[in-house]
């Protein structure tokens, strides 16, 4: 982009496979499962794209001739529709090589469908052939109702009658019976038809001997079917309950057999999102519809009337795009698990892209690409543009790379595009972006300005001199995004038990940060000079209602137990954060920006951070004036810093030395 332009001049490209961001792996991948139709698992992060590349692997399909599916009464057995399937605007040539079909079609549907079929025009669809099945088929049924109607012959016979009884040499009293006769006869067949009528209203038994339970007629492509969340009737194909199943006043079974996803996506894709989600018997028939490329519909409650009904298989063929997160794999079934390996590919998503100026470019298209979607927000001016890079760097959180968690940078550029409508202006200025910031808070980082106001007024937590055993560990709520201050206090007591040496920690601790804790008692243990064998140690999280996960916390406790056991102050206006080997190391973590940011907005004004972070660290210049940056290797590098100068302090680093060497 020029200085000069928007991005209103950058072209969009009009397929979907080319609208991928940041995901060339993935791309290559399902390019060639699409020419293969080969199924595709996607594992990875929400927002990456994974939905994107499954629409674009049904536009890359192979076009094939679609067919659409009906469901036939069938007289030898009610509950057993039978299923046939048809071309839906079929090619001259396929029906010429398949003629049964050619009875369904007039001579001048044939004359269009090979006028079609010679020019090639994908466009020209004639409005003869549009919804043609339920029609062709109609047709052939109403051919076979036609006849003389038994309501018009009995009222000739009736005519007839009368004329004959007045011509005749009967007695006038004889004549008046026979009349009186034929006129309650014919009141009782008018009353009884009416009767009969209204029955076949109430129940549609016999006026319709075929149901469209797969149409594909308006279709030039693959389908597409999305069946994220789908109950077992939507996906695997249902039959209605009918609470009126006797005395002729019920839906005949036919009419009542509902077609699922996977018979929608037959020649297509089907896509499911958080498919670690299927309950496992939904996995199994899955995997038989998968193998079979056939699947039989039924009733899917055993209390209904319509798990007495079964059809015959309807055809399947889809390739299956499943996609969730990566803990979730787990769930899937085993056997499902390896047919998609045994017949496709396995592709872990990306994250995050490097930071390059063609992928910078990229960012470009994409902001381009949503602002063409969404129809309303205008373009972005080019420093706007700079300023949305910015942030895609600051969302990847480490150096170096851009985000691909594109839905939220989607997210920011429509709320930067509201901002800008309000202000009744024609383009989007950082101003603009600016202000969306400020409303474009995920729950987590509105949390934390709760938290962060109430632990300030309660002062849980001091930003000014020294104290012991008390530490401003730094974490991040939901996905990282949001960043908190954590304070940490520590206080070592005699040991409650014989068997002594107790480490008890409190907090809302999650699994990982548990472990953590375990792992931190190995310095303890190591560094002599102190028997830790009759002390119990008490570590605390205040006021965790969120709840503590990671080991990002390790050397705040380590620290907040070394200065309690040593009555060594820790230095108030340092928060840090930071994973602690059972040697000493310091290991990096997640979040390091938005932690900062917290350390920022809490009034602290040192932060220690692993050394092996620096380059993740991501500030704006406004926040970087506000914070010193300490970058340490092992837990020696943050005694010196964090706690306060004095004899002991030297003399403790002194034996963390030698216990570490």
């Amino acid at each position: 982009m020029k200085k000069s332009e928007t991005t209103k001049d950058i072209p969009v490209p009009k397929s979907i496979i080319n609208q991928v961001i940041g995901q060339d792996k993935a791309v290559k991948i399902v390019r060639k499962a699409a020419l293969q139709k080969r199924h595709v698992l996607l594992v990875g992060p929400p927002g990456t794209g994974k939905s994107m590349l499954a629409q674009a692997m049904a536009e890359l399909l192979p076009k094939e001739q679609l067919s659409d599916v009906v469901a036939l009464h069938n007289v030898n057995g009610e509950n057993n529709p039978i299923i046939k399937s048809f071309p839906s605007f079929p090619d001259y040539n396929y029906l010429t090589k398949h003629k049964e079909y050619l009875r369904y079609y007039t001579p001048r549907e044939l004359l269009l469908i090979k006028t079609h079929t010679e020019e090639k025009k994908t466009n020209l669809l004639p409005i003869v052939l549009k919804n043609s099945l339920g029609r062709r088929i109609t047709r052939k049924i109403e051919e076979k109702k036609k006849g003389i109607s038994p309501t018009f012959i009995l009222l000739l016979l009736a005519i007839v009658a009368i004329g004959l009884v007045f011509v005749s040499d009967l007695s006038e009293d004889q004549k008046w019976f026979i009349l009186a006769t034929i006129f309650g006869l014919g009141l009782l067949y008018f009353v009884s038809s009416g009767m009969m009528g209204l029955t076949k209203r109430m129940g549609p038994a016999e006026h319709s001997n075929m149901k469209l339970i797969v149409d594909n007629s308006e279709k030039t492509h693959a389908p597409f079917v999305d069946a994220t969340g789908s109950k077992a009737g939507a996906l695997l194909g249902d039959v209605k309950h009918d609470p009126l199943q006797s005395g002729g006043l019920g839906t005949p079974a036919h009419l009542r057999v509902e077609g699922g996803a996977v018979h929608r996506a037959n020649n297509g894709v089907l896509f499911i999102d958080e498919i670690a989600s299927l309950k496992m018997n939904w996995q199994q028939e899955l995997l038989t519809a998968m193998q079979e490329k056939k699947y039989a519909i039924t009733g899917q409650s055993e209390m209904s009337s319509g798990a007495l009904v079964k059809t015959n298989p309807v055809p399947c063929d889809f390739v299956l795009v499943g996609a969730g997160n990566l803990q979730d794999i787990s769930s899937l079934h085993p056997a499902f698990r390896s047919r998609i390996r045994g017949n496709g590919y396995e592709v872990y998503v990306e994250d995050v892209m490097d930071d390059t100026p063609q992928n910078e470019e990229k960012i470009v298209q994409f902001i381009a690409q949503e602002i063409a979607k969404d129809k309303k927000i205008p373009p972005f001016t080019y420093a706007a543009v700079q300023d949305m890079i910015k942030q895609a760097r600051i969302m990847a959180g480490r150096k170096g790379k851009l985000t691909v968690k594109l839905r939220e940078l989607g997210g920011l550029i429509r709320a930067a595009g509201d901002v800008a409508v309000e202000n009744k202006k024609k383009i989007v200025e950082p101003k603009d972006i600016k202000a969306a910031k400020k409303i474009f808070l995920t729950i987590e980082s509105q949390l934390v300005q709760k938290i962060v106001e109430r632990k300030k007024e309660y002062k849980v937590f001091s930003t000014t001199g020294g104290k012991i055993g008390k530490v401003n560990g730094l974490a991040v709520l939901g996905e990282g995004t949001a960043g908190i201050v954590l304070p940490i206090v520590a206080e070592v007591t005699p040991s409650s038990s014989k068997g002594g040496g107790k480490i008890i920690a409190t907090g809302k601790l999650g699994k990982i940060a548990k472990e953590a804790v375990e792992n931190v008692s190995a310095i303890f243990k190591k560094y002599g000079g102190v028997s830790l064998s009759n002390k119990d140690i008490h570590i605390q999280f205040l006021q965790t209602y969120e709840g503590v996960e990671g080991d990002s916390a390790s050397i705040s406790i380590a620290l907040a137990v070394i200065s309690d056991l040593e009555q060594i102050k820790v230095k108030q206006s340092y928060g840090m954060t930071g994973s602690l080997s059972v040697r000493g190391e310091v290991l990096p973590v997640g979040g390091v920006s938005a932690k900062v940011e917290a350390a920022v907005n809490a009034g602290l004004k040192n932060v220690i951070i692993p050394a092996s972070n620096a380059r993740d660290l991501y500030l704006s210049k406004e926040v970087g004036k506000k914070i010193n940056i300490v970058k340490v290797k092992n837990i020696v590098d943050v005694l010196n810093t964090a706690l306060e100068d004095c004899t002991a302090k030297k003399e403790l680093i002194k034996k963390i030395k030698r216990s570490l060497d």
